[in-house]
């Protein structure tokens, strides 16, 4: 047999399709572009998360200077006398406003002169991290002495995981809106986790396939694709309106979260139990067993691996939610760390939009590592699903 090496002697070959070779062309560019793409996306993810890890870890460290402060029934008065006159400039408000609570904590401080490290404010913070600045010559000659001497320090910010939010920068913390977020994903798991996969048991194992059951299930299908901001407003209006129930509360939010979640659940948890054979049922009846305990003792089991991935998924999905929670108020100013699902809180997708929005540089910066957080947590959650579904998966 003849081999067919150019093309003219494969345009004599009766069996050869002149479309072929256009084909291959085609999907060799597409190939080429497909590749192209990946590598533009895995360019600017890279760039993306080194822009903000760069911008971010600054906020991790904060500035602090040694200075001698006096604690007498003077300084407790006006703080500000606390210090000497010229770091007045230079120092935290956010500090010397704090003075009262210090001794109240530490009585043995009162009537004493102690040399600590003192706050410094986030223009001299954003000087010495060699970001933009504003802060006068003699305070920036003061601030060069002081370096000199060894008297001015980055230490590791603890005030960001131990404080909420603040109007003063440098003493604004994330601790309220991750408290926040924990009380709001403990009601939303509370409500949506059993109500999503009791659910899905009916429609899947139990309930009869008619006109009404197709309804419920088109609908589940739809509510899992429509706008977030639209359960917001139904929060609004059920929860709130209606029910009078707290406003801006883990409470409100939870509820909220867990109507967008159940969907999510619902879908998740019906593909699980989809998934198991039907020769386990067949099994279980001709043993004897109801059809509740087939589904109970053998079916579940077999689908929690399944049900709790998208369980996991749904919850971390709304972990990174921010209009819904926008339109129930939990967008509000919470320097205080909520102790109950009834007080006010926010979270941490509203507390990062919130911080967006502020004109000082040094919220940059604590954007980027409330950014850099909350990515963190969202990709444990999902490594989490991940290992759960490779651990307890059965291959039939």
């Amino acid at each position: 047999m003849s081999n067919y090496t150019d093309s003219e002697s494969q345009s004599e070959n009766p069996f050869f399709d002149s479309s072929l070779t256009k084909r291959h062309a085609k999907a060799k560019a597409f190939k080429s572009f497909t590749i192209i793409s990946i590598i533009f996306s895995i360019g600017f993810l890279i760039f993306f998360l080194g822009d903000m890890v760069n911008k971010g870890l600054p906020a991790f460290k904060q500035s602090y200077i040694k200075i001698e402060v006096e604690y007498n029934d003077k300084t407790i008065a006006s703080s500000r006398k606390a210090i000497d006159k010229k770091y007045r400039k230079v120092v935290s408000r956010a500090w010397l406003r704090d003075i009262p609570k210090r001794v109240k904590a530490n009585p043995e401080l009162m009537g004493t002169k102690q040399k600590t490290w003192v706050l410094l404010n986030h223009q001299v913070d954003q000087y010495l991290k060699g970001h933009y600045y504003k802060v006068k010559d003699k305070d920036l000659k003061l601030i060069k002495a002081m370096q000199e001497q060894g008297l001015i320090e980055l230490q590791f910010n603890s005030i960001f995981f131990s404080n909420g939010d603040s109007k003063i920068p440098e003493n604004s913390g994330f601790k309220s809106a991750m408290a926040g977020s924990v009380l709001t994903l403990l009601v939303t798991m509370i409500v949506a986790f059993p109500l999503g996969v009791m659910t899905s048991i009916y429609l899947e194992e139990f309930a009869e396939d008619n006109r009404w059951t197709q309804l419920v299930e088109v609908n589940i299908s739809n509510l899992a694709a429509i706008p977030s901001i639209l359960f917001g407003l139904l929060g609004l209006a059920v929860f709130i309106s209606l029910f009078g129930m707290p406003r801006s509360s883990p409470l409100v939010g939870g509820l909220t979260l867990a109507l967008m979640t159940l969907p999510i659940i619902i879908v998740s948890s019906r593909a699980a139990l989809r998934s198991v054979p039907d020769s386990i049922r067949q099994a279980g009846y001709g043993l004897g067993l109801t059809k509740i305990q087939v589904v109970q003792d053998h079916v579940l089991p077999l689908a929690f691996p399944g049900i709790m991935t998208g369980s996991i998924i749904g919850l971390s999905q709304a972990m990174g939610e921010t209009a819904p929670l926008i339109i129930i108020g939990m967008i509000a100013f919470i320097p205080d760390t909520p102790s109950s699902i009834f007080e006010a809180a926010t979270v941490m997708p509203a507390q990062i939009f919130t911080w967006a929005g502020m004109p000082e540089r040094a919220y940059v910066e604590r954007t980027a590592a409330a950014i850099m957080l909350l990515l963190s947590i969202l990709i444990s959650l999902n490594a989490l699903a991940i290992y759960l579904r490779k651990k307890f998966e059965v291959k039939w």
